[in-house]
């Protein structure tokens, strides 16, 4: 991963006839094209098998929007990929490096940042105190490090209170910096759990349901952020319910019901797929 700043560039198909994108589905570490490939991803939770065989790929600088009926399997697939649950069949690479299987914070230094339906802040920190946290591999929260390495140490903190600055600065959050972050509203927590993602580099940002009960204008605050770091090069797959976000800000659709990859494709074609007018949109149009 870069050592640059948060918010600097990261990195410089159709519908498939029977129901899976064959092109994802047989996604292999030789596609150059795709930062991350979910390839034939099973998780069971006892009789209730929650994932059942779904496969597609996240094009690397692209915005790709995961959606489908509650229930379908979406989080559990987020949870599968990031480490909180192990796959009990299929492979999750990265890169093309296989990173099923590790622990979530192994797949967070490998490049995978995450945020959660409900922000993961806390709440008796300021803003700005959030943001320092998630910053990781500082020298000064080792014993030794700090005791025999004080110049590396101040070195580090003033670089990261620089990357705190420019984020909240990009986030429109610097107003509230020396807030607790108890005091946010529902929408500003989002952002700042953003952030805190922001703060790891990571190569490709997932996001569980990013505007879930913001209002409207934080609503456009948060999705005006994320078409700016895609055009710096960022890499997002985000769950989303509202038809509208999706079809208007992704590249790409993947959809999914009863745990399996229903269709997937630009969204002009997934929307316009009679499986899935059936199984979810109810008739967007």
């Amino acid at each position: 991963m870069s050592a640059n700043s948060p918010v600097d560039d990261a990195a410089a198909n159709d519908t498939d006839t029977d129901g899976r994108d064959q092109s994802d589905a047989g996604a292999s570490a030789d596609d150059s094209t795709d930062l991350l490939e979910v390839d034939g991803v099973v998780k069971q939770f006892g009789g209730l098998v929650a994932v059942d065989g779904v496969s597609f790929g996240v094009e690397e600088a692209s915005i790709t929007g995961l959606i489908g009926p509650n229930g379908a399997g979406k989080s559990t697939l987020f949870d599968c990929i990031t480490g909180v649950y192990e796959p009990d069949g299929g492979a999750v690479r990265l890169d093309g490096e296989p990173i099923h299987g590790r622990s979530p914070t192994e797949i967070a230094r490998r490049g995978v940042g995450r945020t959660f339906q409900t922000p993961k802040t806390f709440r008796g920190m300021t803003v700005r105190e959030n943001m320092a946290f998630a910053a990781e591999r500082q020298t000064g929260e080792r014993a030794l490090g700090a005791l025999f390495r004080p110049g590396t140490v101040g070195e580090e903190e003033a670089d990261v209170q620089a990357r705190v600055d420019e984020t909240l600065e990009f986030l429109e959050l610097d107003h509230l910096a020396d807030d607790y972050a108890g005091g946010l509203s529902g929408g500003q927590r989002k952002l700042l759990e953003l952030g805190r993602v922001l703060m790891l580099d990571p190569e490709i940002i997932m996001l569980d349901e990013p505007i879930a009960g913001v209002n409207p204008s934080l609503t456009d605050e948060l999705l005006a952020r994320l078409r700016e770091l895609n055009d710096r090069g960022r890499t997002i797959l985000f769950i989303e319910h509202d038809m509208d976000v999706v079809m208007e800000n992704c590249d790409r659709v993947v959809v999914m019901h009863n745990g399996q990859t229903l269709a997937s494709g630009p969204p002009s074609i997934v929307r316009d797929d009679e499986r899935v007018v059936e199984a979810y949109l109810g008739g967007y149009d």
